[in-house]
C-alpha cells in the first residue's frame, strides 16, 4: 500500500496500442523524479525537513515538486512560468507552495530565461535555499530506474525503441541508460519543438507555439547527447493531429508533448519492422482542453503528415522533420 499520493501519481501504465507499438502512460511524469531526488537529498544530508526547496517550471515539475515537499515535509518555492493555469495555481496553493508566476509573454523563451534569472535573485535573498537544478542536476535521474526495470520485465527484448520529448534529458536519458545496462541494443528517440537549442532548432520558429516541457531557449546540463540515436523535430500542427489520433484511436487522454511522441513513434515503428516502440505520456490531456483538443476539427489526419529527412539542422523544416544522430555529441562539437 503507498503511503503517499505521489507515490501512487508517480506509477505509470503500461498500455499496448498494437502489436508493436507501447504507451507509457503517466499521471504526472516528473513526480518519479522529484520523489527520488528529494529522497535522496534528505538521505544524503544536503537538506533538512522543514528546508525549502526551489525552482524554475512551466507547469508540471511545479505539481511534482509540490507533491514531494508534501511528502518529506519541505517547503516548496516555485517561479513558474506565464502557462501555469487556474487549476495548478489552486492546487499549489492548496498544497503550501509559493508560486512566483512571471507576467504574461508571448515569448516562451523569454519567459523561461526571466524565470532563471528570477530564481538566481531569490537564492541571494535566501541562501539557505536548496535549488533542485531540475534541467542541470543528474539526481533527477534517479526516480526511472524502477520504471526501466518495469519495462524490462514487461517487453524484456533487445529490439526496443524508446520515443519521448527530451526536455531536461532526464526522463529518456535515464530510462535508455537503465535499459542498456540489459539491452545494449534498446534505441532512444527524441523529440523536441521548433525553436529549441537543444539539438539546434533555435533558427526555425513555429508561429504557433513552442511545445513547453519538451524543448528549452537555453543548454540544459542534464542532456546526455550522445544517448540519442535518432532526433525529431515536430510542429503544433502535427503534435495536435497526434494528441487528437491517440484520443480517438486509443481512448489516451493526454498532453501535446504525448501526440508528438505518439506521431514519432509510429513512424520509426513503420521504419523498423523487427522491433517494438515505446513512447512516453508524460501527462494527461486536462491543460490541453481549450488549447488541443477543443480544436479537435482542425486537426489533420495523422496519414497526411510525414517527416522530412534532414542530415543538418540547416535542412530542417515545419511541421515535421527527422534526424539521425547516432550518438553524437551536442550542437557545437564536431559530429562524427
Amino acid at each position: 500500500m503507498d503511503e503517499h499520493i505521489a507515490e501512487s501519481i508517480g506509477r505509470p501504465d503500461l498500455i499496448r496500442l498494437d502489436d508493436r507499438l507501447i504507451c507509457l502512460r503517466f499521471e504526472t511524469m516528473k513526480v518519479v523524479s522529484a520523489l527520488a531526488a528529494v529522497r535522496h537529498l534528505l538521505d544524503t544530508g544536503a537538506v533538512r525537513r522543514g528546508d525549502t526547496l526551489l525552482d524554475s517550471s512551466s507547469g508540471i515539475y511545479a505539481y511534482a515538486l509540490a507533491l514531494a515537499c508534501h511528502r518529506y515535509g519541505m517547503r516548496c518555492h516555485i517561479v513558474g512560468s506565464t502557462t501555469v493555469d487556474h487549476t495548478l495555481r489552486t492546487q499549489l496553493a492548496v498544497l503550501g507552495a509559493t508560486l512566483e508566476q512571471m507576467e504574461p509573454c508571448s515569448d516562451l523563451k523569454l519567459d523561461q530565461k526571466r524565470r532563471v534569472a528570477r530564481v538566481r535573485e531569490i537564492l541571494r535573498e535566501h541562501p539557505d535555499y536548496h535549488w533542485m537544478r531540475q534541467y542541470h542536476d543528474d539526481i533527477h535521474y534517479l526516480g526511472y530506474r524502477a520504471v526501466a526495470d518495469r519495462i524490462h520485465q514487461e517487453t524484456g527484448t533487445d529490439e526496443l525503441t524508446v520515443v519521448g520529448g527530451v526536455g531536461s534529458g532526464a526522463s529518456t536519458g535515464a530510462l535508455a541508460r537503465c535499459l542498456r545496462e540489459r539491452a545494449p541494443g534498446v534505441g532512444l528517440v527524441g523529440v523536441q519543438p521548433f525553436g529549441s537549442v537543444t539539438f539546434g532548432s533555435e533558427h526555425v520558429a513555429d508561429p504557433e507555439i513552442i511545445i513547453a516541457g519538451i524543448g528549452s531557449s537555453i543548454p540544459f546540463g542534464n542532456v546526455n547527447h550522445d544517448l540519442y540515436d535518432t532526433v525529431h523535430w515536430t510542429a503544433f500542427d502535427a503534435a495536435l493531429a497526434g494528441s487528437v489520433d491517440l484520443l480517438r484511436r486509443h481512448a489516451v487522454f493526454a498532453g501535446l508533448s504525448t501526440g508528438a511522441a505518439y506521431l514519432t513513434a509510429r513512424w520509426e515503428r513503420d521504419c523498423a519492422p523487427g522491433r517494438t516502440v515505446l513512447f512516453i505520456a508524460a501527462d494527461t490531456g486536462h491543460r490541453y482542453v481549450d488549447s488541443v483538443f477543443a480544436r479537435h476539427r482542425e486537426a489533420g489526419r495523422i496519414e497526411d503528415f510525414a517527416p522530412r529527412a534532414v542530415s543538418s539542422q540547416a535542412e530542417l523544416a515545419l511541421p515535421w522533420s527527422r534526424m539521425s544522430w547516432d550518438r553524437a555529441p551536442a550542437p557545437g562539437h564536431d559530429r562524427p
